[in-house]
């Protein structure tokens, strides 16, 4: 089998246009909420799964996620703003600004009409839809919050991360379920090619562990159910893998136009090669078995970064853990990659991370970023027994010492949104 030429609805890039660099990352996850803590313990295999604590789970059947119970958005805002916040937000605010305090990007020098936010969430202020819904049934309409509808709105994030920095570029929203990071960068990269904008602050927030949202998710048979053992029970592309584990989190990249980055002597972490994005248009849950829309997304990114399927060193997967999706993804890679993909790198870190929906590709991009800059490829925790289905190099249990030039992360969410990106060094 060999590697599909396919490039159907892609065309790359001219040498005229401008190219795209990250200059800056932060995240927020269940295992460090700073980018060097967060790292070191990806590398050396930890779980940052546990029993959840920051809601009661005794009605429920799944008892344990990737909460982050000691999260303090305070230092960064003020507590009276924070308040005003929902809990996806502060997490946007957190890691943006560890990504802007990364880059050393210094606004007042730049115009920041040429500046936007672009950001990703699948759910938006849950937290805050939640609570005000029962404080309507319990006092009444007129004991409902008046910050309510800012707090839960979808692009409450990056319109307080605009305001914040004084950003006057795009800035708007992105939806796509467990895709909507991976998608929102995606829209960043084309709003920087083509000359609309000179930085843009992108990538994921979400913080979907409520009442609602665990019940919504256990209830559609979704989540793992391994109450007894948290920290093995996200295995992507293990034998014994029985659903993903709800996690929440964020990760922000500072996306920036290669010359400015280089005229204000800016840290280049990785140059952003190319994007695609697909649809399966099948069901609104699962994947296509044979992985067809993912797979097309995969050789629209390859394409449009302009580089062949053999230099391609690492796949950072989507890889949930789920029964369907994790073979319906090695359907794909094998389809896109043909003889090349059993000599791959590829592992999934939501073995150590849960599934954090949409903020999960921008906490996979700053992965990408740290993999290029340190040489090292972050293990598939928990993978003890492969499924047969699943027989490629997913880097098992331990991390692994390997240049990376190039690598691509995967995204696919419910709705059958397929998202792809490919970093290289530069």
């Amino acid at each position: 089998m060999t590697a599909s030429t396919e490039q159907t609805n892609v065309s790359r890039p001219n040498e005229s246009e401008r190219r795209v660099v990250i200059t800056g990352v932060g995240v927020v996850t269940p295992l460090a909420c700073d980018v060097e803590s967060f790292w070191t313990r990806l590398i050396a295999g930890e779980s940052g799964i546990h029993e959840l604590s920051i809601m009661d789970t005794a009605r429920y059947k799944v008892h344990f996620g990737g909460d982050i119970p000691n999260f303090d958005v305070t230092e960064h805002v003020e507590p009276r703003e924070a308040k005003r916040l929902d809990r996806f937000t502060q997490f946007a605010v957190h890691a943006g600004a560890q990504a802007v305090i990364d880059s050393g990007v210094d606004f007042s020098t730049l115009d920041v009409k040429r500046c936007g936010v672009i950001l990703g969430s699948g759910i938006g202020g849950l937290n805050e839809i939640e609570d005000q819904i029962e404080r309507m049934l319990n006092k009444g309409p007129d004991r409902v919050s008046p910050f309510t509808v800012p707090k839960m709105m979808v692009n409450a994030a990056g319109g307080t991360l605009s305001i914040r920095y004084g950003l006057k570029g795009p800035n708007f929203a992105v939806a796509t379920a467990c895709a909507s990071a991976t998608n929102a960068m995606g829209d960043a990269v084309r709003s920087i090619r083509s000359g609309e904008t000179d930085l843009v602050i992108t990538g994921g927030t979400e913080a979907a562990i409520t009442r609602m949202g665990l019940a919504a998710f256990q209830n559609m048979k979704a989540l793992s159910t391994r109450n007894e053992e948290p920290t093995l029970a996200s295995r992507p592309f293990d034998v014994g893998r029985d659903g993903f584990v709800l996690a929440e989190g964020a990760g922000l990249l500072i996306f920036e136009e290669l010359e400015q980055a280089k005229a204000r002597g800016a840290k280049i972490y990785a140059e952003v090669l190319g994007y695609g994005t697909s649809s399966d248009a099948g069901h609104i849950t699962a994947p296509d078995p044979d992985g067809n829309g993912a797979a097309d997304a995969m050789r629209y990114a390859i394409a449009d970064s302009g580089r062949g399927v053999e230099q391609i060193d690492y796949i950072n997967a989507h890889g949930t853990s789920t029964p369907l999706g994790d073979k319906a993804e090695t359907r794909a890679i094998k389809a896109v990659l043909g003889d090349r993909a059993k000599d791959v790198a590829i592992s999934s870190t939501k073995g150590a991370l849960g599934h954090s929906l949409g903020a999960s590709g921008g906490i996979e991009a700053v992965i990408l970023c740290k993999t290029i800059e340190t040489g090292m490829i972050a293990p598939t925790i928990n993978l003890d027994s492969a499924d047969p289905e699943c027989d490629l190099d997913y880097v098992p249990l331990k991390a692994r010492e390997q240049k990376v030039d190039v690598a691509m992360s995967n995204s696919f969410g419910f709705g059958g949104h397929n998202a792809c990106v490919v970093l290289g060094r530069l």
